[in-house]
């Protein structure tokens, strides 16, 4: 039977070539970039965010944003992540378990292109050591606490669509974006 599958060739043959169609199809997988996002906040003068006006990254410049932020590294946690990212873009620790969940967005920018096919994962942080400086003023032309029901202009849009229901308390666990 499994020669006649095969096309007449032998059985190894067949088990062969299955078993590379097997592998060129796994490599063609839906592929997903993972990243974290902090939203440090605090409650003086009612409820603030710590945004980052982006630059010179290549993507979004010009744009506030959360001021932690980054891609989850091979190995990583997302937790752990969120914490490297907060070092290195802001000087600053956060522990783990300061780390509160918000949302899982998963995000596309509808090109079919893997760079653009997104699994955010956000939290937010209330307490940390170190004050929040540019750690890396390469990427941030400006670093500001705002007011969640005032945020600047132009936000990175994403981004703003959790901050906007984050402010309204209306922010959903699972979310999807740009789909």
């Amino acid at each position: 039977m499994l020669r006649h599958i095969a096309g007449g060739s032998s059985t190894v043959d067949f088990l062969a070539r299955l078993r590379c169609s097997k592998v060129a199809s796994m490599a063609d997988r839906f592929q997903v970039v993972p990243s974290v996002y902090v939203a440090l906040r605090r409650s003086d003068d009612g409820e603030q965010v710590l945004l980052q006006l982006r630059q010179d990254t290549g993507y979004m410049d010009g744009h506030w944003a959360m001021a932690v932020a980054g891609h989850v590294e091979s190995g990583e946690s997302v937790v752990e992540a969120a914490c490297r990212e907060a070092a290195e873009e802001l000087g600053i620790a956060i522990a783990a378990e300061d780390l509160v969940p918000l949302s899982v967005m998963h995000r596309t920018q509808g090109d079919s292109k893997p760079l653009n096919e997104r699994v955010d994962f956000f939290f937010e942080c209330r307490s940390w050591t170190g004050h929040p400086h540019r750690a890396e003023p390469d990427k941030a032309a400006d670093l500001q606490w705002f007011p969640l029901e005032e945020l600047p202009n132009p936000t990175v849009p994403h981004e703003h669509y959790i901050l906007q229901h984050l402010q309204t308390k209306t922010l959903p666990r699972i979310t999807t974006y740009g789909f």
